[in-house]
């Protein structure tokens, strides 16, 4: 089994967002691998398919981002899903918009959301796809920053960054994940 995660705010008022692109990397993958998000469980929507032997799910948590953890450990527990078929999809000030960067396990790095999942799943050895929405300007915060859409000269940077992110996870179902890190960073 593999779960896949993008993290985001729900509601209408976050859709297309910076801190919203985990959720736009999942609305991919469901469109690209044909699974329907059709599932309300967990605190969050989900949805699942079997694809070359493999269980797929993917989850959008609706706890908000901070408290990403209070869902996806729960459905991880239900379906007994290995840590180590868990990738996690969110936005990163660290890269600029467009960048993408796959990594195995790490830290935080100040992202609320991440650090909910290490609280509740006890461990920071998760898959991560790290997807760039740049740091704010020197007159924006961080919080005003992340709950902001994308300029318009970001979309076609972020569109290509989502659409990689979501080909990762893909590749993901199927190969060795830093065989999919080789290929994608």
């Amino acid at each position: 089994m593999k779960l896949i995660v993008g993290l985001g705010n729900p509601g209408k008022k976050y859709e297309g967002t910076r801190h919203n692109v985990g959720f736009s990397v999942i609305d991919q993958c469901a469109k690209d691998l044909m699974i329907d998000i059709d599932q309300s469980k967990f605190k969050g929507v989900y949805g699942y398919k079997t694809i070359e032997g493999e269980k797929v799910f993917l989850l959008k948590p609706l706890t908000y981002m901070n408290l990403s953890g209070e869902s996806i450990r729960p459905l991880m527990d239900f379906y007994k899903i290995d840590i180590n078929d868990l990738l996690v999809v969110y936005d990163d000030l660290d890269l600029p918009v467009g960048k993408i960067r796959l990594r195995q396990k790490g830290g935080h790095g100040g992202h609320n959301g991440i650090r909910s999942i290490i609280s509740h799943l006890g461990t920071n050895e998760f898959k991560r796809i790290r997807v760039g929405v740049d740091r704010p300007t020197a007159d924006d915060t961080v919080i005003n920053h992340v709950l902001s859409t994308f300029r318009p000269d970001e979309r076609d940077g972020i569109a290509e960054a989502v659409e990689q992110s979501a080909k990762a996870c893909e590749a993901w179902v199927t190969n060795d994940f830093l065989q999919v890190m080789n290929e994608f960073n």
